[in-house]
């Protein structure tokens, strides 16, 4: 029989994208006021793998990557999606804008090993975790470099995603007191 252990905190990440800066704005500061300081920032990175959201979203949308510095247990996960949820329709209901979605926030975690995301929508790769949230391991480390899954979306195996979550390896790791 295994034994039983706790587990380690986490490192927050939340996704955030639209094609209004002022959203991506509104975002870090309910963050910080929410869950604290965002350590990590990608910096705006262009959507350009898919046409997927276009319709509800509009074109030239961008997309940024934070890391939260407060650790957090990954049981949290289904509750930090409700309300990440929750803040895309408090942007749309405050803000001005033509687009039925101009705000998509998606929250996830990383570990030492694995990036995992959170979603409503339940697929044959995606585990049941509680208040109608499914988790699904997006990238895993392997060979000291990040892989994809055939279900893994597109950007997410993009080098430059890959290197903002080597930073963010590194911090979380440097968090636990790791070596580099």
């Amino acid at each position: 029989m295994g034994e039983i252990r706790p587990h380690r905190h986490v490192l927050p990440i939340l996704a955030a994208f639209s094609r209004y800066e002022a959203a991506i704005d509104w975002t870090r500061d309910v963050v910080a006021r929410h869950w604290g300081e965002i350590v990590l920032d990608s910096g705006p990175i262009p959507f350009v793998d898919t046409e997927y959201y276009a319709a509800e979203m509009g074109a030239d949308l961008h997309k940024h990557l934070f890391a939260v510095q407060r650790l957090i247990d990954p049981a949290d996960l289904p509750q930090r999606k409700r309300q990440s949820n929750g803040w895309e329709t408090q942007y749309l209901d405050s803000h001005a804008h033509r687009e039925p979605r101009p705000l998509n926030l998606d929250p996830g975690y990383l570990t030492e090993a694995k990036l995992v995301l959170a979603t409503t929508k339940d697929r044959d790769h995606r585990i049941y975790l509680s208040d109608g949230i499914y988790a699904e391991i997006t990238l895993f480390r392997r060979g000291g470099k990040w892989q994809h899954r055939e279900w893994t979306y597109p950007d997410y195996r993009r080098a430059v995603y890959h290197a903002f979550f080597d930073r963010c390896r590194d911090y979380y790791r440097q968090r636990l007191g790791k070596a580099q």
